[in-house]
């Protein structure tokens, strides 16, 4: 079981008096107060170069750095930290391997309707740019996939790329299944498991994804952090899009040597506290029970649908089961600009919450829609905090 108050005591947000009621966490997660000070170690203590720099201030910096890459390796069972390359985030991720993967005209690449921006854009200016063939798998009414429909649209497939849990819904795919699918018929896969990864446990094993992303701001990291992993035999085959410091081993006025995995793919000076504070949230996450998260948000998320579900004009975006939705309630009302909600919720309650597209304006294009409104919550969320949003909805229905 979830103790809240044990966990929003490791939250500097929730000291004092005015406490914010945050419901936006599939948008960015909160910071517990041990990845702040993880940060603020390598500023005060070691704010040096890693690999570079021979003195004890570098050697430190370089222990630690890769500290957290180990960790966060053991963290999604990956077979070794070679495995692990450090980006920005699940944007940068799924862009190296867009730009670094031997794609050539023709290829046929999958993925789904509900995919964010981050999952579309770099296919579609691939698709511009070498000539693949994109193909949009098309889901089930109340969001779920449709896996018979993918068993006819993989034939001939060379990639699969596909969201995990969507941010949009909240709906999780079956990726065992998929992968083992796509496996059979041929083509690689990648998971965006940007929004999945501090939900559930993410075991790559298992799973035998060939490549996976995500992002440290929305597992309780620093902003700025992300990783993209992938099966070394795959990562040894791909070309680094981004060269330059860092991701050579020689170099003359005429030719170079890179280095191997994962320094090839890492150019540049790298954010060494946001990496380091992203090894801590990882420390932080491996001492919660993903049942007791995966039961703490179904309580939320229960309550909050039930009284949602009081009000007709309330529309939910996929399923009516919220135990299909994972931390995730997002909804609309038709003709309405769901901005205004948000607003009024963070003016009369001090409630976060997102409205908008959610960065899968495709979607909402295609269904006509013009934005929603989405609450989304964690381990620190309480059953009080959701009784205080239903109620200042009610007010503001009111009003309205």
């Amino acid at each position: 079981m979830i103790n809240t108050d044990k966990i929003r005591s490791d939250f500097k947000i929730f000291d004092g008096k005015k406490v914010p009621v945050y419901l936006d966490s599939a948008c960015m997660s909160l910071k517990p107060n041990s990845v702040i000070e993880a940060m603020n170690g390598y500023y005060y203590e070691f704010p040096a170069c890693t690999n570079r720099s021979p003195h004890k201030l570098g050697q430190k910096a370089t222990k630690k750095v890769e500290e957290a890459r180990k960790n966060i390796a053991k963290f999604i069972n990956a077979n070794n930290e070679k495995e692990i390359i450090f980006t920005r985030n699940t944007t940068e991720g799924i862009n190296l391997l867009v730009n670094s993967f031997p794609f050539e005209k023709g290829d046929i690449v999958l993925i789904t309707d509900k995919e964010h921006n981050s999952n579309l854009v770099p296919w579609l200016r691939l698709k511009e740019k070498v000539g693949i063939i994109l193909k949009i798998i098309k889901g089930n009414d109340d969001g779920t996939f449709n896996l018979e429909n993918f068993k006819k649209e993989v034939l001939g497939a060379k990639f699969v790329s596909i969201v995990h849990t969507s941010n949009l819904d909240g709906v999780t795919n079956p990726a065992k299944e998929i992968i083992e699918i796509a496996h059979q018929n041929g083509a690689l896969v990648h998971l965006d498991c940007a929004q999945s990864i501090a939900h559930q446990k993410i075991d790559v094993k298992k799973l035998d994804a060939d490549f996976i992303a995500f992002s440290g701001h929305k597992m309780m990291g620093p902003t700025g952090t992300g990783v993209f992993y992938g099966k070394q035999k795959l990562l040894e085959k791909l070309s680094p899009f981004m060269v330059g410091g860092d991701t050579v081993l020689s170099s003359t006025y005429e030719s170079y040597e890179m280095l191997e995995i994962p320094e090839k793919f890492e150019a540049g000076l790298q954010d060494y506290a946001g990496i380091i504070g992203l090894g801590e949230a990882v420390k932080y996450l491996g001492k919660l029970d993903y049942k007791d998260i995966e039961e703490h948000e179904l309580k939320l998320n229960k309550y909050i649908t039930e009284e949602l579900q009081k009000f007709p004009q309330i529309k939910i975006i996929g399923s009516a089961d919220p135990s299909l939705r994972s931390g995730v309630v997002n909804f609309y009302i038709e003709n309405t600009d769901m901005h205004k909600f948000a607003i009024m919720l963070d003016e009369i309650a001090g409630i976060a919450v997102r409205s908008g597209q959610h960065c899968v304006h495709s979607w909402f294009h295609s269904k006509k829609i013009y934005n929603s409104l989405r609450v989304s919550f964690y381990v620190y969320n309480t059953m009080e905090e959701a009784e205080v949003f239903i109620n200042s909805l009610t007010k503001i229905f009111k009003i309205l």
